[in-house]
């Protein structure tokens, strides 16, 4: 079993038995603060500012764990893999690279998509591979993929779970401008929706119908 909180902007924590993950952790000058947050493994998709301050992350354990780029790392029973992508449509051409990551935590498998700018190539896709039980996709546009994009994306993954993320809620103006969380939710036949305080999801127990995605709206817990 594992739990999913949603920290605001491009930033999770995911905690199950085999240990506490942070993604894309930010610096409080986009408009919010991370509190006091620890865990055992960081991940850091590019890096700008809004992405990977690994310094206000401290260790539940010894160290903290960083994994910063594609390749393969397995940390204490968590099996992560980094996958290269683009932050643009043009290769990296005008924002440089961007890792997606798959994370096997607890007989679950999350893929945090970072700033993706680009629907996904065959052989990401394949690296990526097809049982995704949760994805966490932008979907506020300005750098990274907006809502009719991020719809494309969902349906080239296929996840049970999708936690849309990186979308205006109040930090500071970006250029250009994010989107917010309603241009998704009309993109997606959403008719309305109730956010939830984390997901705690059990492999055990995942949906019958695995070609039934759900849309899971999680209420950011920064301060």
């Amino acid at each position: 079993m594992a739990e999913v909180q949603y920290l605001g902007h491009a930033c999770f924590r995911l905690r199950g038995r085999d240990g506490t993950i942070v993604c894309d952790p930010y610096h409080r000058s986009i408009g919010f603060d991370l509190g006091r947050l620890t865990a055992t493994i960081v991940t850091v998709s590019h890096h700008h500012p809004d992405h990977d301050n690994v310094a206000a992350v401290r260790p539940l354990r010894d160290r903290v764990f960083v994994v910063d780029g594609p390749g393969e790392y397995e940390i204490g029973g968590v099996l992560i893999t980094g996958v290269r992508t683009f932050h643009d449509t043009v290769k990296g051409a005008e924002r440089g690279f961007n890792t997606v990551y798959i994370i096997h935590l607890d007989d679950l498998v999350f893929c945090h998509l970072g700033d993706l700018g680009h629907e996904l190539t065959t052989s990401q896709l394949e690296e990526i591979g097809s049982n995704v039980d949760v994805l966490f996709v932008p979907v506020g546009g300005g750098e990274t993929i907006g809502p009719a994009t991020a719809s494309n994306v969902i349906s080239q993954i296929e996840p049970r779970f999708v936690i849309p993320m990186h979308y205006a809620m109040g930090q500071i103006d970006f250029d250009p401008p994010l989107a917010p969380l309603e241009k998704f939710v009309s993109e997606m036949g959403m008719k309305e929706y109730t956010p939830e305080e984390k997901l705690v999801i059990n492999a055990n127990a995942l949906p019958a119908d695995e070609e039934q995605t759900r849309i899971v709206i999680l209420r950011p817990a920064h301060s």
